[in-house]
């Protein structure tokens, strides 16, 4: 009889026993479904500044990275700070967003539109905890514009553009009062964040970052966005750092290369972070440069041409790669065209969210591009149209060498119908890149190659360059990246396609933000840079 009666209740833990195989099978493939994002961001690093593109900086763990993952060749950004964050968080063009002229100063008041969804408060409605750590710059001047406020759990960092490492202070002139005002820049969510005076600002947020990851509570997944200072001006490193490069006779690039390095280990002590912590194995890491290096200050974009505030590729082709144990793919080179706006739609639906809540998007979903290998849907980017472009560093090397005259000549005419192309102004400062083909008008910034660091051959002449009657220069970007051969005279046809593109997209562009200074900005009664408005 018991043998009889014990048979039901076998048959039940037999059951038992398979609903929770089941179960426990089934649970992970949840959690698989909704992996952990950290998105790392470096500032002004150029395109000759890592050593997976041959630079003579060290960079180990980029570099192991880039190997075991996906080495993102063929990736662009903007040549700006703040309009590669907009587009990165917006998944929008600037000119969908009225940010597409220079960069969001301290004293402006305005942001990224309020009306703007951005990733993270599209990742937190999937479930996310969202966490960062670094740089904003994406506006400030009232509360509502504060990181906190547009989708993130926590915040670590500062608004603005730049600051000291050490002492975390911006000096900012405010012309109405007459006065430069150096302020603390550093804010724990909404509140100012004293008391780490002499903390270098790689290390401080590498620690915030770690702390982010040993916390996390591992019932939601988890979104890290570490926007790094480094290595944007100024120039400062611990001395370790510069050790190994005394071979560098430049101060100014041996300075820069120990800045590199320092992040570089701190990329290092990120990722085993999440190895330690057993959140490894489900993450998704990107690294990205904001936009080319600004040469002025150390950086190389070499063999590129142009730099930082300019569409010239040094400007805007990116140091970019993926790396995840998730990747279909891994250990290759991807030579498909990638834009940062793509970055919104793939990890959103990475994650399983909505993108219901936005607008009609720029970006494009190349998570099979990145993990499997397949083609890129995108076709096409609009690098930026901006009417009231200026350049504002000066267009020379960097020191001792200076610009000669004849260098700074703007492209010959070009002799064909592209002048009466649809009406697109050939005066203004737009590029647009169509498959191979680069098309770019009006001024596109500083038109020099900088020499490989080390060089001793000095300055590289632009070849005589269009007449601003006649500003168009086209470039097939694949078979001469290096931007040395315009052909526009050569291929009629397409410079006038993509002048009609570029009509279609300025006629539908949103009215330039670039609201003058408010002296209402003035740090000086709480000593800290902040909302005023």
């Amino acid at each position: 009889m018991r043998l009889i009666e014990s048979r039901p209740q076998a048959k039940m833990g037999i059951r038992h026993i398979l609903l929770l195989i089941s179960v426990g099978i089934y649970l992970p493939l949840l959690e698989a479904t909704s992996p952990n994002i950290v998105f790392i961001l470096a500032d002004d690093l150029g395109w000759n500044d890592v050593g997976f593109h041959g630079s003579e900086i060290k960079t180990p763990n980029l570099d192991r990275l880039a190997k075991d993952g996906v080495q993102l060749d063929n990736y662009y950004v903007q040549p700006l700070c703040s309009p590669s964050r907009t587009q990165l968080m917006t998944g929008k063009y600037q000119i969908h967003t009225g940010m597409q002229h220079q960069i969001i100063w301290p004293c402006q008041p305005y942001c990224v539109p309020l009306e703007e969804k951005l990733l993270p408060e599209l990742l937190r409605a999937a479930g996310y905890a969202t966490h960062m750590v670094g740089k904003w710059h994406l506006g400030m001047f009232r509360k509502e514009c504060l990181p906190t406020r547009r989708g993130f759990d926590s915040f670590f960092g500062y608004l603005t553009e730049y600051e000291d490492y050490y002492t975390h202070h911006r000096c900012y002139p405010l012309f109405e009062l007459n006065v430069t005002r150096c302020a603390l820049d550093l804010r724990e969510g909404e509140e100012v964040a004293p008391g780490y005076d002499g903390m270098y600002s790689t290390h401080l947020f590498t620690q915030r970052a770690t702390d982010v990851i040993r916390n996390h509570d591992h019932k939601k997944p988890l979104f890290l966005y570490l926007a790094f200072q480094a290595v944007h001006a100024p120039l400062q490193v611990p001395e370790r750092y510069t050790a190994p490069y005394s071979f560098i006779r430049d101060p100014q690039r041996r300075l820069f290369a120990g800045m590199v390095s320092a992040m570089d280990e701190a990329v290092g002590n990120v990722t085993e972070a999440l190895m330690a912590h057993n959140l490894w194995n489900n993450t998704v890491l990107v690294f990205s440069s904001d936009n080319g290096a600004q040469t002025l200050m150390g950086g190389s974009n070499w063999p590129l041409r142009g730099r930082k505030w300019s569409l010239w590729e040094g400007g805007v082709r990116a140091v970019g790669l993926v790396n995840s144990p998730l990747l279909e793919k891994p250990g290759v080179t991807s030579r498909e065209l990638i834009h940062i706006t793509d970055w919104l739609p793939t990890l959103l639906n990475l994650a399983k969210g909505s993108a219901e809540r936005t607008t009609s998007l720029d970006g494009f979903d190349v998570w099979k591009t990145i993990s499997k290998g397949m083609t890129s849907p995108r076709l096409e980017i609009l690098h930026n149209i901006d009417p009231l472009y200026i350049d504002i560093p000066p267009c020379t090397s960097d020191p001792p060498h200076t610009l000669l005259p004849d260098l700074i000549h703007e492209p010959r005419p070009v002799i064909s119908r592209v002048n009466q192309s649809d009406g697109f102004n050939v005066h203004i400062h737009a590029a647009i890149r169509y498959r191979e083909w680069k098309l770019l008008t009006g001024y596109p910034g500083c038109p020099l190659w900088f020499p490989k660091p080390g060089s001793t051959s000095g300055l590289q002449p632009s070849p005589p360059c269009p007449t601003k009657e006649a500003a168009v220069r086209l470039y097939n970007i694949e078979q001469d990246p290096e931007e040395r051969h315009e052909v526009s005279a050569l291929n009629p046809r397409m410079v006038d396609f993509l002048l009609r593109r570029l009509q279609h997209y300025q006629s539908g562009s949103k009215p330039i933000i670039f609201p003058d200074d408010d002296p209402k900005c003035d740090p000086a009664p709480t000593g800290a840079w902040g909302p005023w408005a």
